[in-house]
């Protein structure tokens, strides 16, 4: 087998990346079977382990990288905000680099941090993220990564997460509880995990109460995205009520249903994930999920310099969950 790289080795094996990444570097955390199963492997298919990169880990760049697909969302923003509080009470510095929800630009951004810039990876993957050779070459050059709000199923990454499902699942009952029986779901690209995730809470409530359920996946053009939801609301079956995945779909839906003199909420009821306090001022004021950006940014950064300093994860800290709330006012 020519060229032989992490990847390959944990195939043969039937391992996570991750973990015939640890067991070739004699981690604590993994058996002396399995490190004896892995190297055994790696002599025979003439492994080696890039030098290159395990000289960079030697010494520490005091940094660590947070790559989001955007700032516009006040989600993130909020994040970066509890990033920054543990960032700077173990002494180092945060660079932040914005993907604009477009993998190539994800994946060089990568390549360009894996030459030894920083310490550790927080990533929330753009919308166009399908595969993920680009985070398993970071798990072959032995530097930590943590996921956070569009985490990495595929891959064995600590993970930090809201109760997308549950918290979409009881936001729907709130608007069937108000009298919508025509609730359309707008999301983003359905590849997403927290999109699925929130899309299985939607459907799972419709489904309960016996409705038909309706999804209108929008993209990262908002004059798109405008002219899809205004389609919609022009429609002969026109929904009455909008259960927007994403903020900035709330945000449209609002300014659409002003332009076509809809009233919120008597002609359509609107909820959607939003972190923006300035929802109460909307007119009216818009009802939300509110997610615990700060929190996940604080708990995703916390679980990183736990991995950089070498401290062993408990099984409660590899995947962490923490609820949102809804928080009810005139849109619905």
């Amino acid at each position: 087998m020519d060229n032989v790289n992490l990847k390959q080795l944990a195939k043969e094996l039937n391992l996570a990346v991750s973990t015939v990444s640890r067991a070739l570097r004699d981690s604590h955390e993994i058996s002396p079977e399995t490190k004896e199963r892995v190297k055994a492997l790696a002599a025979k298919l003439g492994f080696q382990p890039n030098p290159h990169a395990s000289s960079l880990r030697q010494s520490k760049s005091k940094t660590i990288a947070v790559v989001i697909p955007e700032i516009e969302n006040n989600f993130f923003s909020q994040v970066m905000n509890g990033v920054e509080v543990i960032a700077q009470q173990k002494g180092y510095h945060v660079l932040i680099y914005l993907t604009h929800e477009d993998n190539n630009r994800e994946k060089d951004i990568l390549n360009v941090l894996r030459n030894g810039r920083v310490d550790g990876l927080l990533i929330s993957v753009s919308n166009k993220t399908m595969e993920f050779d680009h985070l398993l070459a970071y798990q072959d050059a032995g530097i930590p990564v943590v996921s956070f709000d569009r985490v990495l199923d595929n891959i064995d990454t600590p993970k930090v997460t809201t109760d997308d499902t549950e918290a979409a699942f009881k936001a729907t009952e709130h608007l069937i509880a108000k009298g919508a029986k025509r609730i359309t779901f707008i999301s983003m690209g359905l590849n997403l995990s927290i999109s699925s995730r929130r899309k299985a809470g939607y459907e799972k409530a419709m489904h309960k109460h016996h409705l038909h359920a309706s999804t209108l996946e929008c993209g990262t053009d908002d004059n798109e995205n405008r002219a899809m939801i205004r389609s919609l609301l022009q429609s002969k079956d026109r929904p009455d009520a909008i259960f927007a995945a994403v903020e900035k779909f709330a945000l449209i839906t609002y300014e659409v249903c002003h332009s076509l003199h809809l009233d919120i909420p008597g002609h359509v009821k609107v909820i959607g994930f939003s972190n923006l306090s300035a929802a109460a001022l909307f007119n009216p004021p818009m009802s939300t999920v509110v997610q615990p950006a700060f929190e996940i940014g604080k708990e995703a950064t916390a679980i990183l310099f736990r991995i950089i300093e070498k401290k062993t994860l408990l099984s409660a800290e590899k995947v962490i969950t923490i609820p949102s709330v809804i928080v009810e006012r005139k849109s619905t």
